[in-house]
This record gives structure tokens, C-alpha cells and sequence, in this order.
């Protein structure tokens, strides 16, 4: 089957390195905001949607971009959204990005702000609201590593792959 996956997620919950192991174990790629951001600069897409629309042509994984809302409807698309606790966040991201305590929580509440606004925007509907995703992990709950894993079993049973 031609699996779609879409991600949302909350800054600093380690989607994208849940996006990579999945990538790696399904051999698929990973699209983000600067690759569809990529596509609309060096094609004729007039828009992001469009862009989603010809990547979900082939499997793959979409980060973001209200890619669960753009491709809603279609049978072959999973919808999942990543959480974790805040502080655990305001953690990986003094980590990832080298910056304090306090820089990183005005990095979040920016982040999560900005990524509300754009969901609320584009889709109508409240970002994070369980009603639009098949499945919701939580990082802080299943740790990254076993996220993937999850969702690979998963989909083996389902037989989604």
C-alpha cells in the first residue's frame, strides 16, 4: 500500500528523529516545512498544498504543514501527533539548540504559538485536537526510541506494510 504518514507534533517532542527511524525502517523519505517550502521555489506549485499532494503521490512521511488536513479522506493516510510533557521539551531543546533555561521555554511558547496560529489559519480547526489524528504518543510517556517501533508494529499488523 501506498502509506501516507503525516506528523504534528509540539517543538522539542523529537518528532523528527521519530520521522528519521521511520524513514530508515520503511525506506521512505521525510518531507519537512524546508524541503515542500524547496519544492514551491524551484516548481510551478502555487501552493504547499500542492506540493503535500504530488509527495503523498509515492509513500513517504510529512512533517507538519497541515499535511493531515490537506490529504484528509485519502485511505492510505495515517495521522499521528507527537507530545511530551513541557519540561521534558524545554530540556531537549537547552540541548539541541545550546541555550538556557529560559531561552528555550520563550523557544517553545514561540514555536507552539506560531504552529497553532498556522494550523488555526490554514485548517480552521484547533491544532492538536485528538479528533484529527488516528494516534497520539506520547515521548515523555514512550521515549523516542520506542516510538517508532510502535508505530511499526503497528502498521504490521494492521498491514499497513
Amino acid at each position: 500500500m501506498n502509506l501516507v504518514i503525516t506528523m504534528s507534533r509540539r517543538f522539542g517532542t523529537g518528532a523528527s528523529l521519530i520521522a528519521k527511524e521511520l524513514s530508515e525502517k520503511l525506506d521512505i523519505p521525510v518531507y519537512d516545512k524546508a524541503y515542500i517550502e524547496h519544492q514551491m521555489e524551484e516548481s510551478s506549485y502555487a501552493t504547499e498544498s500542492e506540493v503535500i499532494k504530488k509527495l503523498a503521490e509515492n509513500p513517504c512521511i510529512i512533517l507538519g504543514r497541515c499535511a493531515s488536513e490537506i490529504l484528509a479522506g485519502q485511505p492510505n493516510v495515517f495521522n499521528i501527533y507527537i507530545v511530551a510533557d513541557r519540561e521534558d521539551r524545554i530540556q531537549r531543546i537547552m540541548k539541541k539548540e545550546d541555550l538556557s533555561y529560559e531561552d528555550a521555554k520563550i523557544m517553545l511558547e514561540e514555536n507552539d504559538k506560531a504552529r497553532a496560529a498556522y494550523y488555526n489559519e490554514n485548517t480552521g480547526k484547533l491544532w492538536g485536537d485528538v479528533n484529527n489524528y488516528h494516534m497520539i504518543l506520547d515521548t515523555s510517556k514512550l521515549g523516542i526510541e520506542n516510538c517508532a517501533d510502535i508505530l511499526m508494529r503497528y502498521f504490521e499488523k494492521v498491514e499497513l506494510i
